[in-house]
């Protein structure tokens, strides 16, 4: 009899303790944040989007996964000081002409891969503007319970086309480009 109760509890402390190792930690969304750059010909424009909700996954200490909502409908603008131009830009970004907000209210990114690489990691998900899913890669780095990197998306595969010289010609210093930066710096609670 005791030689069959041993690996019977072996199995269970292995069982609860893999169960242990794995863990969700929330995103504190008064803390984190999300600055956008877009740029065009003559210049460009940066700004914030909030985080609605988020969460990241932990296998004991190492990164693992996550999936992340942004409410699109907080998109700011801060580089232009002049409130009537910066309130016709944020109206524009809202607007069909890029992310449709009355229509998309949020965007969402699930973390599908996460691997330790050096000091940090590399990380793939799948990222949804506008209803439509594609797939991003992208660094991420940590400091104690905040990760930080930068994501470059191609807007045009979100159907994100405004001023986009691969739908539109002629466009001279009206062109805006198809790449826009995602910089974030999400904080656990």
């Amino acid at each position: 009899m005791k030689k069959r109760t041993f690996p019977i509890l072996i199995a269970v402390l292995v069982f609860v303790s893999g169960t242990l190792v794995a863990q969700n930690k929330a995103v504190d969304v008064t803390t984190s944040k999300i600055t956008w750059t877009g740029k065009k010909v003559t210049g460009e424009h940066m700004g914030h989007i909030h985080f609605k909700s988020g969460q990241l996954l932990f296998n004991g200490a190492e990164l693992s996964g996550g999936e992340f909502i942004v409410d699109m409908t907080t998109i700011t603008c801060t580089d232009l000081k002049d409130k009537e131009y910066n309130k016709k830009l944020v109206g524009h970004l809202k607007s069909d002409d890029f992310f449709g907000v009355s229509k998309f209210t949020e965007s969402m990114l699930k973390l599908t891969s996460v691997k330790k690489s050096g000091n940090g990691y590399d990380v793939k998900g799948d990222l949804t503007i506008k209803g439509k899913t594609n797939p991003i890669a992208f660094k991420a780095t940590s400091a104690g319970n905040k990760f930080m990197g930068t994501m470059v998306i191609d807007r045009t595969v979100y159907d994100v086309r405004y001023g986009s010289g691969k739908f539109f010609d002629n466009l001279g210093d009206k062109m805006i480009y198809d790449e826009f930066e995602l910089v974030f710096e999400v904080k656990t609670k």
